[in-house]
């Protein structure tokens, strides 16, 4: 149990909007040393200078999460400035869609470079840092958070290449957990599987770097997913910020899986059933056959 925040130290990707936003908001109000690192130079300035009015310590990176070297440097910068930090939230994400074969190889190379190695990086750089630290103070906890979804326990159709991202910081997030308990009683971990929040994410293609560009016009499966996406996410009802809440409160309760909308629970397990009774995957538009024949004639037309 972590109940204590206060002067410890927080790094958050994913900083200048979303759920990274409110998470420094949250740790701001808690009286935390904030770590923020974000893509987007302008966001993370606006993000910077409302946590320093906040009266928080500050250590700000734009960074792009993909990049090794970008991040061994948010990772030196941060045990430079504050030590080891007690919290890690790998947060930052990006979102595509469109049919799976559709997707270009930079398609792939953005998001799975982002959404995957963007936590490989954050785990892998910050885990040992912490393991130092409970190694030298019996007294430090530590927690690790890693941005996963609703699309890592499930697989929506066109939306593949989000999909497989999402699955992977599920699978890297339950092993974290389990080796860390391995070695430490100290550290632990858990996932975050927002379904539809109002966040940046639907935009992310706003921040995608120059050389990881399509020049191909997207296809009309991708304009339909990029459609259904700003639909989904703009009229979420639960907010950024509320999930921001639920993730502090998990760690507090050292509750691995956390759900913005536990509702969303009962697609999972119809999927986890299609598993274990090796049947064919279950209709995703079972309960709104309209969506579906929707989908299918915009995609046959």
């Amino acid at each position: 149990m972590i109940t204590d925040f206060k002067n410890k130290t927080a790094v958050l990707t994913g900083a200048g909007s979303g759920f990274g936003l409110e998470c420094a908001r949250i740790g701001a109000r808690l009286g935390m040393n904030l770590v923020l690192a974000d893509v987007q130079q302008d966001a993370l300035d606006k993000t910077v200078a409302e946590m320093q009015a906040a009266g928080a310590p500050v250590l700000a990176m734009r960074m792009d999460v993909s990049k090794a070297d970008q991040m061994q440097a948010l990772a030196d910068a941060t045990f430079a400035r504050f030590g080891a930090p007690h919290f890690v939230f790998n947060n930052a994400g990006v979102g595509a869609g469109g049919l799976v074969w559709e997707n270009t190889l930079k398609d792939w190379e953005w998001v799975l470079g982002v959404n995957v190695m963007g936590v490989v990086h954050g785990v892998r750089l910050f885990t040992p840092m912490m393991l130092d630290a409970a190694k030298a103070d019996p007294t430090y906890q530590g927690h690790i958070v890693n941005t996963a979804s609703m699309a890592g326990l499930l697989n929506a159709p066109n939306m593949g290449i989000y999909n497989v991202s999402k699955h992977a910081v599920v699978s890297l997030s339950e092993t974290l957990y389990q080796d860390l308990a391995l070695v430490t009683d100290q550290i632990s971990a858990s996932v975050l599987c927002p379904f539809f929040v109002p966040t940046g994410i639907s935009q992310s293609h706003r921040n995608r770097p120059e050389e990881l560009k399509v020049e191909a016009k997207p296809t009309q499966s991708q304009l339909i997913g990029q459609a259904m996406s700003d639909k989904a996410v703009g009229s979420g009802k639960v907010t950024a910020a509320q999930v921001a809440q639920m993730v502090f409160d998990a760690i507090a309760a050292n509750q691995f899986y956390i759900y913005s909308h536990p509702k969303a629970i009962g697609s999972v397990q119809t999927r986890m059933e299609d598993v274990m009774l090796a049947r064919n995957p279950t209709d995703p538009f079972a309960h709104k056959p309209e969506l579906g024949v929707e989908l299918k004639k915009a995609l046959r037309a």
